[in-house]
């Protein structure tokens, strides 16, 4: 097992997409770990004074080509051998504060109330990680739980570019606030090396991140990558330590359940000798069906079931 560590910078950062034709910014071997650190926000979202701007921003922000809206993302990463088929788990080992600041903001016509919130507003909150806390900017704290809400691998090669604003098979804009240290994500391999990566840092966020945004802030993550041959998933699975997860995303909230369900029958019935109905009866008395985000063009329910209950 190697260690490496990956910088945001101009020539390993990408604005806005997921894109098979990227070349890998760095190839490790499976059961290696990257400590992948990223930036967060545009020229408009940075504070003008009060707060520590990374100093990698501002070249990003002028060297970096942003083809389409979407997320700053650092990647990706390439893991030897991985073959269109397989899958590749990503273990969070470590998701740390980047800076003292994050940011929140309503854009008009978006978010879960798009008519009723039609003007811009941005607030810039203060992060403080040795109390592990967010000062909100009416008066409230707020407990920090910082993960990604953007992870993935490169998309099938002739879907072309796809955003990172819509989640998608390839992983993405998950906005899974779950996925935080100690959890693992699996996403399936479409192109050769896989190509992950990662952005869009959140210190909290609530399941749906309602007005488009969380507290979005630059946090660096240690991952370790490992190839599963063994395993052949065609949407992202995850587990924290005491839960399986599944998901369903889709423009349609009740298909986002729908698909987030099916998933999880079939895990258990991967895992047990359980028949799909017993299986169904099982999700229905023990599994936890949660919003995980409704802003993001395709939304997205996850399915929770705990580990005590399937080998």
């Amino acid at each position: 097992m190697t260690h490496h560590q990956l910088d945001a910078g101009p020539k390993t950062c990408h604005w806005g997409f997921f894109d098979a034709a990227l070349p890998p910014v760095l190839t490790i071997a499976s059961g290696d770990n990257v400590t992948i650190r990223t930036i967060n926000g545009g020229t408009g979202e940075q504070p003008k004074s009060g707060f520590h701007v990374l100093p990698e921003t501002h070249e990003i922000h002028a060297k970096v080509e942003r083809p389409m809206p979407g997320h700053i993302l650092t990647g990706p990463v390439a893991v030897r051998g991985a073959r269109p088929g397989h899958v590749l788990e990503v273990r969070i080992r470590e998701v740390k504060l980047r800076t003292d600041w994050g940011y929140t903001f309503i854009r008009p016509l978006a978010g879960t109330l798009p008519e009723e919130f039609d003007t811009y507003k941005l607030v810039h909150i203060g992060l403080d990680p040795e109390r592990n806390l967010a000062h909100l900017p009416w008066g409230m704290e707020l407990p920090l739980a910082p993960f990604f809400g953007v992870m993935g691998v490169a998309p099938p090669a002739h879907w072309g570019r796809q955003t990172s604003l819509v989640p998608r098979a390839f992983g993405g804009n998950l906005d899974n606030k779950e996925l935080g240290p100690g959890s693992t994500l699996y996403l399936p391999v479409f192109v050769e090396g896989g190509l992950f990566s990662c952005g869009d840092g959140h210190g909290a966020q609530g399941d749906g991140e309602v007005c488009v945004t969380a507290i979005e802030t630059a946090l660096e993550g240690t991952f370790e990558f490992i190839l599963r041959e063994d395993l052949s998933f065609t949407t992202p699975r995850a587990e924290t330590p005491t839960h399986h997860i599944t998901m369903g995303i889709d423009p349609d909230l009740d298909i986002c359940a729908q698909k987030a369900l099916r998933e999880m029958i079939g895990l258990i019935c991967e895992r047990t000798k359980l028949t799909r109905e017993e299986a169904y009866m099982l999700c229905s008395v023990a599994a936890d069906l949660r919003v995980t985000q409704t802003v993001n063009g395709s939304k997205g329910v996850h399915c929770m079931l705990a580990k005590s209950l399937v080998a």
